[in-house]
């Protein structure tokens, strides 16, 4: 791995992504809109800040980006001084933003006619992943060029699995957002329940957790507690899960699949971002069932 990798986006995934690269002794080259992001990257060994996305582009042999959104991306790739621009015939591209396919397509063909070979690389994990190396990589494009990312993805995570060509890495990771943005609202609505009915919800937690029956799952058990001690704080946050839920229901529409429940997920997301609890976790979606029945779920 002694070549130069470009880093663009050094915000709650990035940075920790960017670092344990730089611990591994990957020699870095990053860029952000944020200059205290990039000044914190700078105190890392063997990184070195870059004037634009073109910079870094025209500077690595690999190139990761984590950015938030389509514009964001787009701009980022094909916009006045983006990586289009810069890139050089050779260069490997891979976004772990969680995007359109759209997106992802129209960057796809853009990079191809200059000779660079783009890879969605979206990513399961939040926060506390990033930061211990444990992120699972969805990878969609030329599968030839798995061999030549999967060393920075072993470092930066725990498993990769190619699923695909070019954007079939963002319709898995958007359908797998949108079940999981589904029972987000599920665990909170079943959580209401036993409140309302008198059921001490703190025993109903318990009772899935342990019961081995089909309720329990990785939300319920990462999320169930933390609800009922209303602890809200972001590994993840509400707007980036409404972002998620939306992209999945507008694929679900493409693909003329109805989808009445997501549908309502995507909607009680939006009444959660509009009540101002977008920067909180996304399982701050609780907030708006509360809201609903009149009464906190928690003592706090």
């Amino acid at each position: 791995m002694n070549e130069t990798v470009g880093f663009i986006g050094l915000g709650t995934m990035g940075m920790p992504m960017a670092a344990n690269l730089a611990k591994a002794g990957v020699s870095l080259v990053v860029h952000d809109t944020s200059t205290a992001a990039v000044s914190t990257a700078g105190t890392l060994g063997g990184v070195t800040a870059a004037t634009s996305a073109a910079d870094v582009a025209a500077r690595a042999a690999v190139l990761f980006t984590c950015l938030p959104n389509d514009d964001i991306v787009r701009a980022a790739y094909l916009g006045a001084g983006g990586i289009a621009s810069g890139g050089k015939t050779g260069l490997v591209t891979c976004d772990c933003s969680t995007v359109s396919p759209e997106v992802t397509l129209e960057v796809n063909r853009a990079l191809a006619a200059k000779g660079i070979t783009h890879m969605d690389t979206p990513m399961l994990g939040s926060q506390p992943q990033a930061v211990s190396g444990e992120i699972f990589f969805i990878v969609g494009g030329e599968k030839a060029t798995l061999e030549r990312i999967a060393p920075y993805l072993e470092i930066m995570g725990k498993m990769h699995m190619h699923v695909g060509g070019s954007a079939m890495g963002n319709r898995v990771k958007l359908i797998h957002n949108g079940l999981g943005a589904v029972t987000a609202v599920a665990v909170t609505e079943s959580l209401a329940v036993c409140v309302q009915s008198g059921v001490d919800p703190y025993i109903f937690y318990d009772v899935v957790r342990n019961g081995g029956g089909m309720a329990f799952g990785t939300y319920f058990d990462r999320r169930a507690k933390r609800i009922l001690d209303g602890e809200f704080s972001p590994t993840f946050t509400c707007e980036l899960m409404r972002k998620d839920a939306g992209l999945a229901l507008a694929l679900a529409r493409a693909s003329k699949v109805p989808t009445p429940i997501l549908e309502e997920t995507t909607r009680t997301y939006d009444e959660a971002v509009d009540g101002g609890w977008g920067k909180e976790d996304f399982s701050a979606v609780t907030h708006v069932i509360e809201k609903r029945i009149g009464r906190r779920l928690s003592g706090r």
